[in-house]
C-alpha cells in the first residue's frame, strides 16, 4: 500500500509517525500543526509491523481510523 508518512517531535528527543493512504489528507482528529511530511507515496506492507516508524498493526489502524500512528510506548529515538 502506498502511504504518505508524517513525523512530529515528542518530548525526550523522540519522534512519532503518522501513516495515511497516499494522497489522502490527515483525518481531522489526528490533524496537528506539528506533523511534517517526510515521505510521499511510499510503498509499505501494512500487514507487517512498520518498525522503522514504531507503528504496530498498521492495516487494522488504517481500516479502523483511516490512518496509523506510532504508539506512545513505541516512539522512535530522534536521529535513528
Amino acid at each position: 500500500m502506498q502511504l504518505d508518512i508524517y513525523r512530529r517531535p515528542e518530548p525526550e528527543h523522540k519522534l512519532s509517525y503518522l501513516a495515511v493512504p497516499a494522497g489522502q489528507p490527515i483525518p481531522q482528529e489526528a490533524d496537528n500543526v506539528d506533523w511534517r511530511l517526510v515521505a510521499t507515496a511510499t510503498e509499505l506492507d501494512v500487514h507487517q509491523p512498520l518498525t522503522e516508524y514504531g507503528i504496530d498493526d498498521a492495516s487494522h489502524q488504517i481500516e479502523e481510523k483511516g490512518y496509523a500512528i506510532t504508539s506512545v510506548t513505541h516512539q522512535v529515538e530522534a536521529g535513528d
